[in-house]
């Protein structure tokens, strides 16, 4: 491949202590692209391994986009299999991983084996290396980044709660990223692989630069035309906490481990406060001018990263707490070990209802230590996930998950197309796999009734394959609040000069994410796992009389699932069809190319 893909991939035996290379056919990736999708495609042979099977890989991927002028086109795909779900596991992760990666000269790296020793891979251009990194086994990830993250290099590390089987451990990268759900950073621990340091200088080559550049202007025009975006009140200026008022005001926050849907001390809690004691600097990923991340600018926090909206609301509605400091220091805390922020948060909520503990809050940071170290028996139970914790303590109604994956932020009985999309995730709870936030609260790119099923089956399945293109390309899926498919087709054509239109690019998404269903469906997943906790079915939220919160119609969220699966191509129990195996090019003898 000449233009966008380096053509290269890079191959790390961690048992053998060998590294070599491979070079995919062209055909391969027109037909996956890259990030999420190449990930997928070289997963595929070995999904029904345990996931701590030495022959198990750890993919990372970039996409042809990626190190180039598109816009926020510097993350990459991190993919294996969930420790905590046994789902596919994939992470889109920003920061500067993926740019270095690409200018590295590679598309990718599959990691496969399990080394003896703690080990560090380390990535400089067309050389790499494995280092011994028994020294730095046990640091937390601050260590790490202060340790090789100068000097231009990026740095993706996991800290203790890998190493200490936390079964929602993330990946940190330079220090500020999390690739975060399904515990990920629990895989590279499972290898002894501690870190992964990459610097890249060569330039991608691009077909059409002009092309390439009067399409990144199409498509930062129209960034800057978004309210959401670049508004006063966007998540430039707030990041994402910016939202944290508005799902406070529809009444569907997340409260006292989604018994309740409203959070009364919530104005007290929300972005503006955070600007008021922290006095936020925004920062980004590589490549992007949106830059939502936020770091504190004063005080004692000053150059710690500022929670997300999901940390803000689950740290404080989900568990009662009303110390904003708190959710500071949780967050902190949360980094350095390298845990999941939602997951932590959502178990210890499993927790607090199971235990009846009033208030958490003197617990909070021990527990999240306890965890973190598993230091106590408590806090390996704890590191286990609430579905594991809710089960070993006869409970299992307290564990609010789908497919083991702990819910974010948004109670789905508040947004009917959020129920849809959490029961049919491919790595279970996820809002990100369809995202109908957009349009059923920031009514992008139309408003649709969040109090409805219909239509929700066809928007679910469409907003799928595009995020799965997305995640593929790479880009960010924040910045189609305002652009579309058409831009970055435009832009992708340009880069590889591989003639491509919206459609063309939905096509391939829907191959992509049809391919982690056939994944799912040879680990057993069927439509029983496919569903929400009962809790959603049977309790009424917490809203008031403008804004009634009532429990979700079961009847209509299984005739809206059943009609998913139809549009899909799958079948009644929610699995793929040989049919639709076979029209996507997916058949099972594929081998990776």
């Amino acid at each position: 491949m000449n233009h966008g893909w380096t053509g290269k991939i890079l191959k790390v035996d961690l048992t053998a202590g060998t590294i070599s290379s491979l070079r995919p056919p062209g055909e391969l990736y027109r037909k996956f692209i890259g990030g999420k999708g190449l990930a997928g495609h070289y997963l595929r042979p070995c999904i029904t391994l345990p996931w701590d099977h030495p022959d198990m890989p750890i993919l990372l991927f970039t996409g042809p986009l990626v190190g180039t002028a598109a816009p926020t086109s510097g993350r990459s795909t991190v993919m294996s299999r969930s420790p905590l779900t046994g789902t596919v596991a994939d992470c889109s992760v920003g920061g500067r991983l993926g740019f270095q990666l690409k200018r590295a000269g590679w598309d990718g790296i599959i990691i496969t084996g399990s080394s003896s020793f703690p080990r560090g891979l380390e990535i400089d251009n067309d050389a790499a290396r494995l280092i011994d990194a028994a020294g730095q086994w046990g640091a937390t990830t601050d260590v790490m980044f202060e340790e090789f993250g100068a000097g231009g290099w990026s740095v993706a590390a996991v800290g203790p709660a890998a190493e200490n089987g936390v079964a929602f451990a993330s990946l940190m990268v330079d220090r500020h990223h999390a690739a975060g759900r399904t515990g990920i950073g629990r895989c590279f621990a499972a290898k002894r692989l501690k870190y992964i340091a990459i610097h890249g200088t060569n330039r991608v080559p691009v077909f059409d630069r002009r092309e390439l550049l009067a399409a990144r202007e199409e498509i930062m025009r129209l960034t800057a035309a978004s309210p959401v975006l670049m508004g006063q009140q966007g998540f430039s200026c707030f990041g994402t906490g910016s939202i944290y008022d508005l799902l406070d005001s529809r009444r569907m926050m997340p409260t006292d481990n989604f018994r309740k849907t409203y959070f009364d001390r919530a104005g007290e809690l929300n972005a503006h406060a955070y600007r008021e004691a922290y006095l936020p600097v925004k920062h980004g990923c590589m490549g992007c001018h949106i830059r939502c991340k936020k770091i504190a600018g004063r005080g004692k926090r000053k150059g710690a990263s500022m929670p997300e909206f999901e940390t803000m609301s689950h740290f404080t509605a989900l568990l009662g707490n009303t110390d904003m400091e708190l959710v500071m220091e949780a967050n902190r805390v949360c980094n350095l070990y390298g845990m999941d922020t939602i997951s932590a948060a959502a178990t210890l909520a499993c927790y607090r209802e199971i235990s009846g503990e009033a208030d958490l809050s003197p617990h909070l940071l021990r527990l999240l230590h306890e965890t973190g170290t598993g230091s106590t028996g408590l806090g390996r139970e704890l590191g286990k996930g609430s579905r594991a914790f809710a089960r070993a303590h006869g409970r299992s109604s307290a564990s609010m998950a789908v497919k083991g994956l702990e819910l974010p932020a948004y109670d789905p009985r508040g947004a009917y197309g959020m129920s849809l999309a959490y029961a049919l995730s491919t790595r279970g709870g996820c809002h990100l796999r369809a995202y109908p936030v957009s349009h059923e609260i920031l009514r992008k790119p139309v408003a649709t009734d969040r109090f409805s099923f219909s239509g929700k089956a066809r928007i679910i399945k469409i907003a799928e394959d595009q995020n799965g293109v997305v995640d593929s390309l790479t880009a960010c899926k924040f910045i189609f609040f305002a652009a579309g498919l058409e831009e970055y087709a435009r832009a992708y054509s340009a880069v590889t000069g591989v003639a491509s239109t919206a459609q063309d690019l939905l096509g391939i998404g829907e191959r992509i994410y049809y391919q982690e269903r056939i994944m799912n469906a040879r680990n057993g997943f069927t439509a029983a796992d496919d569903d929400l906790p009962a809790r959603f079915f049977e309790e009424p939220g917490s809203g008031d009389t403008a804004v009634p919160i009532g429990p979700l119609d079961r009847r209509a969220f299984l005739a809206a699932r059943a009609k998913y699966y139809r549009i899909r191509g799958l079948d009644e129990n929610g699995l793929p069809r040989a049919e639709t195996i076979r029209q996507l090019g997916l058949e099972e003898n594929e081998r990776p190319g």
